[in-house]
């Protein structure tokens, strides 16, 4: 299955375990609550899933790579302790608490959750050593003399043998005791979140043109060569800071991530082009309705993986505008919560106290770890109105209007937004047509989380005409089929590699 199905599959097993009955008692008992293996490539986002579950069912998460561990450390050490046993004393060995169950009991004391996720990664990995532990652990929930606290779920995660030489097989005794869940890499599936998490759009439109890209791994003469999900992604955020820095990224720099000479020779020239495409069309113009007959006399001579480049390029800027007013709604609606709060308790409540009271809410939240990277910003951006209001001297009423140009310049900001996306639908329309560009456009709209917020909350007569008038799913097999055609044929012109 793909990484958004077994997402969906640990939530709910994690849910049953969770469940309880009119008297407190776990509906699942701890010796049937059966630790999940998740197993899958390596840099599919095994890890990461795990920190959106523990957020998403709001536990605690303990997470450990127990490759890193030796026996001691997963089990404890072992000291002497004297014992009466009858009329007799004897020199007993007995252990310290494990690291890893230790941990779990520090979570819990940091968050004030009882209940979480130990997750254990490259549990097949193991030394020899430990892997007497390991299957103890997988079959008693226990290291060394010590149960994982009751209310802790155990999932676990490794990789198969064809990828790690370190692997080693599990018996039928233990994988009749676990439940195993095999998952694979999807780029659809890993598109969504690629533009919830703000990958650069060239790499989205770059894999968009040559899927078989996405995820690949190989053996050659010269040992193996691969591009990972995590390879991509960690390009990403290079190619966004070298962006600001105004330095290049060529093909020995998209090599060092991308560990597969073709592919990373491909998407250097794809990024060059890409790049030249955003300058030779003018992309800042079109996005403000300007255009001339030239350039659409240009774009229609040129070739289809140039026109949707052209569309990558465009979904891309239009991807970091819904990102941005998705924050500041979010933002000026936790802000509208505290202000009611404020005018509602007045005059008890002060300026003083609400602002205290923000920071208060974030550092609650922050300590039980689970906010998202977003939702702190906003929490952190919203502490911070309320501290520049007192550093102002500000009366409520005064607060009250800094709130209410908060709120007009989500407004602007929307407004704007609004009309931008008008100016790409309509240069689509007078470039492509009702085309399979146009369908290439819809498509990505409807992969990104953001886009489709916006377009929910605030409407937009072009996407329902055209989302509902191309007979979509029909246009999108055609598409995806020429895509594929494309993957077939040439690289990316040799003189800009």
């Amino acid at each position: 299955m793909d990484i958004k199905r077994a997402k969906q599959e640990i939530k709910d097993s994690i849910e049953a375990y969770l469940a309880k009955d009119e008297f407190g008692e776990y509906l699942i008992p701890a010796i049937r609550q059966r630790p999940i293996l998740l197993m899958g490539a390596p840099g599919i986002g095994k890890t990461q899933i795990m920190e959106q579950i523990a957020r998403e069912c709001k536990v605690g998460l303990v997470s450990y790579t127990i490759t890193h561990h030796t026996r001691q450390s997963a089990v404890g050490l072992p000291f002497i302790r004297e014992k009466t046993f009858g009329q007799e004393t004897f020199s007993v060995t007995e252990y310290t608490m494990s690291e890893i169950i230790a941990s779990v009991y520090e979570k819990m004391e940091k968050t004030g959750l009882r209940e979480g996720i130990l997750f254990i990664d490259e549990i097949n990995c193991v030394s020899e050593t430990l892997a007497p532990m390991m299957l103890q652990f997988l079959q008693g929930k226990t290291f060394g003399n010590q149960k994982v606290p009751e209310g802790w779920v155990i999932v676990t995660a490794g990789n198969p043998p064809e990828y790690n030489k370190s692997v080693r097989e599990f018996d039928v005794v233990t994988l009749d005791r676990i439940k195993r869940i095999d998952v694979q890499p999807d780029f659809e599936v890993w598109k969504e979140y690629a533009y919830e998490q703000g990958i650069h759009p060239a790499v989205i439109s770059y894999l968009e043109l040559r899927r078989k890209n996405f995820y690949r791994m190989e053996n050659t003469v010269d040992g193996r060569i691969f591009a990972t999900a995590r390879g991509w992604e960690d390009l990403s955020r290079l190619i966004q800071v070298y962006e600001t820095l105004g330095k290049e990224v060529d093909r020995e720099v998209v090599y060092q991530y991308i560990q597969h000479p073709m592919i990373a020779k491909d998407f250097a020239a794809y990024l060059a082009l890409y790049n030249k495409y955003k300058t030779d069309y003018a992309v800042e113009d079109l996005l403000q309705g300007k255009w001339t007959p030239i350039t659409l006399g240009k774009i229609r001579n040129a070739s289809l993986d140039e026109h949707l480049s052209i569309v990558g390029l465009l979904n891309g800027k239009l991807s970091q505008l819904f990102a941005d007013c998705y924050f500041m709604d979010a933002y000026v609606t936790k802000l509208y919560g505290y202000m009611t709060e404020y005018r509602d308790n007045l005059p008890e409540m002060t300026l003083e106290s609400i602002y205290k009271k923000a920071e208060n809410d974030f550092q609650t939240a922050k300590k039980s770890e689970l906010l998202t990277k977003n939702e702190e910003k906003v929490f952190i951006r919203t502490v911070n109105f309320f501290e520049n209001e007192i550093s102002e001297k500000h009366t409520y009423e005064q607060t009250k209007n800094a709130f209410a140009a908060e709120a007009d310049n989500l407004e602007t900001q929307t407004e704007y937004i609004s009309q931008t996306l008008q100016n790409v639908f309509d240069f689509m329309e007078a470039a492509f047509g009702d085309s399979q560009e146009m369908v290439a456009f819809i498509t990505e709209l409807n992969a990104n989380y953001y886009s489709l917020w916006f377009i929910r909350e605030n409407g937009s007569d072009q996407y329902y005409r055209h989302n509902k008038g191309l007979l979509f799913d029909n246009r999108q097999k055609q598409i995806l089929g020429q895509m594929e055609e494309l993957e077939q044929g040439d690289d990316f012109p040799v003189a800009l590699k």
